[in-house]
């Protein structure tokens, strides 16, 4: 499985890919939204939050000094909990980020929690400096995952919301269970192999899946069947013989 697993690792850095594992162990593709949708969200969270103070400060008006004093108050919610508070809900994005189909979630590819999300805005003060986000900048541009140093320090990930195809429609065969427990990168190299099962030549498939014949029930005969009934049955369909 080792060849099998460093072919995953190829695709997945192709791909920019993340690869997130929950605490039950399942292996889930996550792709992290780059520099550019993350600033073009920002910008318009930063027009949604300048709207909502001008309305503020319109209504404010009349109430003079305790009107001055609920601006200040609602200045420092807007700026520091206005994102939180939609990082907490279902969507785990702001207005700005639905726009452009972006989420954040745990490294674990969880919901964010709010410790996390909470986390991850204070410090957006760090990513400022020295000057426009330039911390924040340059870290996401020196990663794969694209994260800037809140997101270092609260564990989380930006994400596309959109679900990720790695390949094609898996082929019909038999579903197999494996002859042992799989780890979830071998789970996930496994599932990626044959959902590139049409864009491989019959002969390259077979040789990979002779790389993983430790895993299928049985030694001899059609090591790529065999392999195949082992995807079908990790992606759960067992109970329609691997047909759909």
């Amino acid at each position: 499985m080792q060849h099998v697993s460093a072919e995953h690792q190829a695709v997945v850095s192709l791909d920019t890919l993340y690869t997130a594992e929950t605490p039950e162990g399942i292996a889930l593709s996550l792709r992290p939204a780059g520099a550019a949708p993350r600033a073009l969200a920002y910008l318009v969270d930063l027009g949604v939050r300048f709207g909502v103070f001008m309305v503020l400060s319109i209504a404010a008006i009349p109430l003079g000094g305790m009107g001055q004093g609920l601006l200040l108050v609602s200045y420092f919610l807007l700026e520091w909990f206005y994102p939180v508070f939609f990082e907490l809900t279902g969507s785990g994005a702001t207005p700005g980020k639905r726009i452009f189909g972006l989420q954040v979630v745990m490294d674990s590819g969880l919901p964010v929690t709010p410790a996390a999300a909470i986390t991850r805005n204070l410090l957006r003060a760090a990513d400022f400096f020295p000057f426009l986000y330039a911390s924040g900048l340059l870290t996401m541009l020196l990663r794969r995952d694209f994260k800037r140093l809140g997101d270092l320090a609260a564990g989380t990930l930006v994400v596309y919301d959109d679900t990720v195809a790695l390949h094609g429609q898996l082929p019909d065969a038999p579903a197999t269970a494996p002859v042992r427990p799989l780890a979830p990168r071998e789970q996930a190299a496994i599932v990626a192999w044959a959902g590139r099962a049409k864009r491989l030549t019959p002969a390259r498939l077979d040789e990979l899946a002779q790389l993983a014949r430790s895993v299928t029930p049985g030694q001899g005969g059609d090591a790529t069947g065999r392999l195949l009934g082992v995807a079908q049955w990790l992606v759960g369909n067992r109970d329609t013989g691997g047909r759909r």
